[in-house]
């Protein structure tokens, strides 16, 4: 039993994000629904796609699907509805067991660069049981197409000093989008800094993106060169990093 309110979030496979939440003294079983794939890049001149959404519980489940256009603004993602993206059917049901193919169709080719979706599934719960709230479920599921002409990322990096705190800075004026993971900071008397984990390892093409690093136990003089490693989908990151901002 729970007392009081309770939230409660869990992380599913790959990027998708699934979001819990629950107020009150009981909790019903969760629904188990997953979707695949978990990322899409579609290629260019490739007009549709599919995702196909399982049903893995005992009782029939209801869903619906809604198309995103995604970007990232001052280090934060933003999702803004679209008719650029088209999801068929957008609503749906299955029955335990089941699957359901859901057909994602491009209105128009991207433009000059990556364009970069989200496809929200989420998961419409019945009517709970007096004293209990059923757990609704959300998926997150990014999308990527790419146009007619050649696209890659191109992320320039720097280390940020800003208002006392630190940041690291990733800045991709590519053509399209970049992923981080594994990021480690070298400073330059060999210690090692922390940077907070972030669950979004996208940057965006023309984006910004920004990492927090713990305050080091000296602060880091502008000028100073930092080395980064980390591992990329085009490859691994071993490169120098000089700090900008003011003391």
């Amino acid at each position: 039993m729970l007392s009081g309110a309770a939230n409660i979030r869990r992380l599913i496979v790959g990027v998708a994000s699934v979001f819990l939440i629950s107020f009150a003294v009981g909790v019903a079983n969760a629904v188990s629904m997953t979707v695949l794939p978990v990322t899409i890049q579609m290629a260019p001149g490739q007009k549709a796609t599919t995702l196909t959404v399982i049903n893995h519980g005992h009782r029939e489940i209801a869903f619906q699907v809604r198309a995103f256009a995604w970007t990232q603004l001052h280090g934060r993602n933003k999702l803004t509805p679209t008719a650029e993206l088209l999801a068929s059917p957008p609503l749906g049901t299955l029955a335990p067991g089941g699957r359901q193919i859901i057909r994602m169709v491009l209105r128009g080719p991207p433009q000059g660069r990556e364009a970069s979706y989200r496809i929200l599934l989420d998961e419409i719960p019945p009517p709970a049981a007096p004293g209990m709230v059923r757990i609704a479920l959300r998926m997150s599921i990014p999308i990527f197409a790419e146009p007619q002409t050649r696209v890659a990322p191109h992320v320039l990096w720097q280390v940020e000093r800003r208002n006392a705190q630190t940041f690291l800075v990733g800045i991709n004026d590519g053509t399209r989008h970049e992923t981080l993971r594994d990021i480690k900071l070298q400073a330059p008397g060999g210690g090692t800094l922390k940077v907070e984990s972030n669950i979004n390892p996208y940057i965006l093409a023309g984006a910004t993106m920004r990492w927090h690093i713990v305050t080091p136990s000296s602060p880091l003089a502008p000028g100073a060169v930092l080395q980064l490693t980390a591992r990329t989908n085009t490859g691994h990151i071993d490169q120098s990093v000089r700090v900008v901002g003011s003391p």
